[in-house]
């Protein structure tokens, strides 16, 4: 049983708006290292793990990834709202456009939608534990790699306070590794 507070993890407060940067951004939503693929691998490999502590673990940071697949959502309608048609095309936001207007879909940033097959769930422990020490690092390096080509503080500061998320996921999934 969750209690579910209506509010950001983490505020989202982006002034100005940037198809551009949502185009990026989007793949942490659907993208093979994003938000909902990690949340959907962490809360079904809790099923099948033996270990109390760390299924404990999967389903806390299963769940607090769909807080971050929330931010990640808020941030993409941010930078996206109120375009007008010159602003999407000078972006090349509108093959995104012509399919999903400015609603949040998610998808990776080369395109393609979020696919259950970026799923790992094997049932075994140690598998699944090394599994999710991987994927943390991966999604920490998609962060990286957006704050590279982001300039805006306002699109900056949410994404480096979720990319600071993925190390503390890391080393959770660390810490029940080593205790197995």
């Amino acid at each position: 049983m969750w209690i579910y507070e209506k509010k950001l993890q983490y505020p989202v407060k982006i002034k100005t708006p940037n198809p551009a940067a949502a185009k990026i951004i989007i793949t942490q939503l659907g993208g093979p290292d994003g938000e909902l693929n990690a949340a959907m691998r962490y809360l079904n490999q809790r099923y099948s793990m033996p270990l109390d502590v760390a299924k404990g673990a999967l389903t806390d940071i299963g769940t607090e990834e769909l807080a971050h697949l929330e931010m990640i959502g808020a941030i993409v309608y941010q930078l996206t709202r109120n375009l007008t048609p010159a602003q999407i095309k000078a972006a090349g936001f509108d093959a995104y456009f012509v399919d999903h207007t400015t609603g949040v879909y998610p998808q990776a940033a080369a395109g393609f939608p979020q696919t259950s097959a970026n799923l790992q769930v094997k049932g075994d422990p140690i598998t699944d534990l090394m599994e999710n020490l991987a994927a943390e690092q991966k999604a920490r390096t998609t962060y990286d790699n957006i704050l590279r080509l982001m300039d805006d503080p306002d699109v900056c500061d949410p994404i480096k306070f979720l990319r600071e998320r993925e190390i503390v996921h890391f080393q959770r999934f660390g810490e029940r590794e080593q205790s197995r």
